[in-house]
């Protein structure tokens, strides 16, 4: 019997697909795990491989095209089958259950499957209440205003009030589950301005960063960092080496080490619950033509630089070239940004969730500083720790910031 193939879930954050290009062409025979096509999604262009067996027998989605996640894409069925009943329904259907791995939602702070993290703690889902299928949600007027300001939909609250009525605290406990409603600019374009089209990664990021800096109450620690004897000793180090060590490799590692030692900066919000991570999964930005992508080094705070080194290239190789897999770039429990490069000295970042905090790292410039009285050129780094206050007390952020500082100024430290 002849069904329709849906667009699926590729990515924790796809909503919409792209078909980059079809793999089978009508009249092909279809195997279970045979690659039907490429489709472009948030992040990369990703195999979708067939869950169903038979004949293509109808391609409903060119090249090009784009549709919802439960959309049918095509129909597989029996050479010769009728399908014009499949066809007159104007393809809609149910969505089918979405294959596990790829298409499972993303909860707060998941570890990805794919990756080994012995230490790393299973993490639940938050529960979220059930709406009542039908009646008025008793809600105090204030307690309705502020949900509709911050984009929080009153039927996942709980009400602490008479007959469960929900009152002014419980929406200031409640996690948001929206962007804020804020209606858009409308913006005049003039006879020579170019109208862009805002790619499926610039949506994702434009949504997951206002929700982000919206719903995680931020604060920023910014220190000077002595880079003089991290520099030498990477000096040392590349010296005969075909392959130089990058600084961000040093970064990440020194960091990992770092948020090992300090497991309340290593942390997820969940909602009622927070979330320690048995492992430092750093995640670094990496600038796209479109937008950002955060490959991620898994257990960072436990491999060597070298490794990391080599894990990085990859990463970043195939970040650049679209071929990274969705548990590569989701799940960092730290990010590290930096703009050194581009000659910025100093920014502040927006946290990655479901990261805790981001480390803005600028660039290493030679800096008069005074020493004994005396005055001396050094090599300093400006970085800016961005913390999620729900999670990371200021005292807390300081402490770890001060060490990483002292790791980065004093690398032998990391082996203490």
């Amino acid at each position: 019997m002849s069904e329709k193939v849906l667009m699926i879930a590729l990515s924790p954050t796809m909503e919409t697909g792209t078909l980059a290009r079809w793999r089978k062409k009508e009249g092909d025979t279809v195997a279970s795990g045979d690659v039907l096509c490429e489709v472009e999604t948030d992040k990369a262009t990703m195999d979708y491989e067939s869950s169903v067996e038979g004949t293509l027998l109808k391609i409903l989605l060119p090249e090009g095209g784009q549709a919802k996640v439960g959309d049918p894409i095509a129909i597989v069925g029996k050479p010769g089958e009728d399908i014009s009943a499949l066809l007159a329904d104007g393809g809609r259907a149910a969505p089918a259950p979405a294959p596990a791995a790829a298409s499972k939602p993303a909860t707060a702070a998941p570890k990805p499957a794919a990756v080994a993290a012995p230490s790393a703690p299973t993490i639940a889902p938050v529960s979220v209440i059930a709406p009542p299928p039908t009646g008025h949600i008793k809600s105090s007027p204030l307690a309705r205003r502020l949900a509709e300001e911050k984009g929080i939909d009153l039927r996942t609250i709980r009400g602490s009030g008479p007959e469960g009525r929900i009152v002014k605290r419980d929406v200031d406990t409640a996690p948001a589950t929206g962007a804020p409603r804020i209606a858009p600019t409308s913006v005049a374009a003039g006879p020579s301005d170019e109208i862009v089209p805002v790619t499926r990664m610039r949506q994702i990021i434009a949504r997951r960063l206002s929700e982000s800096m919206y719903s995680a109450p931020h604060y920023y620690l910014t220190v000077a960092v002595g880079m003089d004897t991290l520099l030498a000793a990477r000096a040392k180090l590349n010296a005969g080496r075909e392959s130089k060590l990058s600084l961000n490799a040093f970064l990440v590692a020194l960091t990992g080490r770092v948020l090992m030692r300090h497991p309340q900066v290593n942390t997820s919000w969940n909602g009622d619950t927070l979330v320690r991570h048995g492992s430092a999964d750093v995640g670094l930005a990496v600038a796209m033509p479109d937008g950002l992508m955060t490959p991620v080094v898994r257990d960072a705070g436990r491999k060597g630089i070298v490794t990391i080194d080599a894990e990085l290239a990859d990463l970043v190789a195939r970040a650049r070239s679209g071929k990274l897999a969705p548990e590569e770039y989701n799940g960092a429990t730290f990010t590290i940004s930096s703009l050194g490069t581009a000659g910025i000295d100093e920014f502040t970042a927006i946290i990655n969730p479901p990261g805790s905090a981001i480390l803005a790292v600028g660039a290493v410039r030679k800096e008069p500083v005074v020493e004994d009285d005396n005055i001396v050129i050094r090599q300093r780094m400006r970085v800016t720790l961005s913390c999620d206050h729900r999670v990371i007390d200021g005292a807390v952020g300081a402490a770890f910031l001060r060490e990483l500082a002292d790791t980065l100024e004093n690398p032998l430290l990391a082996l203490a």
